[in-house]
């Protein structure tokens, strides 16, 4: 098959080609980029112009809840939700029923993503740190490695024991794959429901201090420097953790972490809604919190933007707030709210997003990077970074819709994306 993509931008760190030119895709690789390019009556002709092209997206921390929760969302809904979204690959959290601690749930969900949707979007396990998230004894990280796993994580819970966490980090230096922290002490954070703050005490909602993130980055890093493991921060939300980050980074500690669009959109005051969209782990942060991500993402201290992806069904999230599961979807919406959060107030250009969305994630999961480039296999996510619209759960793909964003205007979207010869271009 061949395609014909006419009038577009290139946006790649590797290979920037500012003015329009033509791209023809022949077999899921790229043959020619050049001006002008004319069709065959066999191609497919398809006008970019206004749109731009960049390596396929990477989201590296989302919930796919299969195998055990597949009412929340499947392997085959949550690749629909990230084509969608314009991320040409996932890799999905251990916190399912079973969870991945054994290598053939890791063989498993490889196989079971490259059989959904044409395969259209590669789908990479994070096994376990520990056996059963338990954090008592390590998983199998040798045979989980060989069996596919990316990188190790028990998200969702904090590795408590610093001897345990100490082993992971020595193996990963040994396999190169990272060791993804759930930062957060359980006792400081037990039973809270929102940030610690002058929201909270005016709500009388039971508070998550920073600290609680803060206290276990602050050990984590220490043994990552100890060890010489690689580790990755998800998910981090406060001022402290980002002045952390850079430090150890200074210290030459193998260190990188990430930002959720919605730390880096919200703040507790939108907890005064009470609505249960709002309620998230960790949870949303003060104003000056805020400004420090958006900062630590333009000086390159908070290395990637993931979404943390996590489903919920409706009756769930239809609760008191103070019993409302933590977590939100976000497939959907990062690239729009990336691009009016950070592209449209100047803090990323565009060139730099991709850095965050595609070249620094695979960079961390030691994946092979994508460029686009002539005889290079077309990996790409396709983005108008001028489109308006607003955010309206009735169209998403994934099984669920508990976002705070629904109506929200947003500039910038993913039309469609290339992969693994497929073509998928939203309505």
């Amino acid at each position: 098959m061949k395609y014909l993509f006419k009038n577009t931008i290139i946006i790649d760190p590797a290979n920037l080609i500012e003015e329009p030119v033509d791209v023809l895709i022949v077999d899921g690789r790229i043959e020619k980029i050049r001006q002008s390019l004319s069709a065959s009556k066999n191609d497919q002709e398809i006008d970019l112009r206004g749109n731009i092209i960049a390596p396929g997206f990477i989201d590296m921390h989302v919930h796919l809840r299969e195998p055990g929760f597949e009412y929340k969302e499947t392997i085959e809904s949550g690749s629909m939700a990230a084509a969608a979204g314009g991320f040409t690959t996932v890799c999905c959290m251990p916190n399912t029923n079973p969870v991945i601690d054994d290598d053939s749930m890791v063989r498993w969900i490889i196989e079971k993503g490259k059989s959904v949707n044409q395969g259209i979007v590669d789908i990479y396990p994070i096994a376990t740190i520990t056996k059963s998230r338990q954090g008592k004894e390590l998983s199998p990280m040798m045979e989980l490695a060989d069996a596919g796993a990316v990188a190790f994580s028990d998200d969702g819970s904090s590795v408590d024991n610093a001897e345990v966490l100490r082993r992971a980090m020595e193996y990963s230096a040994m396999i190169n794959k990272p060791i993804i922290q759930h930062a957060e002490e359980p006792n400081l954070a037990k039973g809270g429901v929102m940030n610690e703050g002058f929201v909270s005490t005016s709500l009388g909602m039971p508070p998550i201090p920073s600290i609680s993130e803060t206290v276990v980055l602050a050990r984590d890093l220490l043994i990552a420097n100890y060890t010489k493991g690689k580790y990755h921060a998800a998910h981090i939300s406060t001022r402290i953790s980002v002045e952390l980050i850079r430090d150890a980074k200074k210290r030459g500690t193998s260190a990188s972490c990430e930002v959720t669009p919605h730390h880096f959109t919200l703040t507790d005051e939108a907890v005064r809604s009470f609505d249960t969209n709002t309620k998230m782990n960790p949870p949303l942060r003060a104003y000056d919190d805020l400004i420090s991500l958006k900062e630590g993402l333009r000086d390159g201290i908070i290395d990637v933007i993931a979404t943390d992806h996590a489903p919920h069904s409706f009756d769930e999230k239809q609760v008191e707030y103070l019993f409302a599961p933590f977590g939100i979807v976000g497939l959907e919406t990062a690239i729009g709210l990336a691009i009016t959060e950070l592209v449209q107030t100047g803090y990323l250009s565009l060139n730099q997003l991709v850095e965050k969305l595609s070249v620094n994630p695979r960079k961390i999961l030691n994946l092979p990077q994508v460029t686009i480039r002539e005889g290079e296999k077309a990996n790409l996510t396709i983005l108008n970074p001028e489109l308006r619209w607003i955010v309206e759960i009735e169209k998403f793909k994934s099984r669920s819709v508990n976002t705070p964003f629904n109506g929200r205007k947003l500039i910038g979207r993913a039309i469609g994306i290339f992969n693994n010869g497929q073509l998928l271009l939203n309505d």
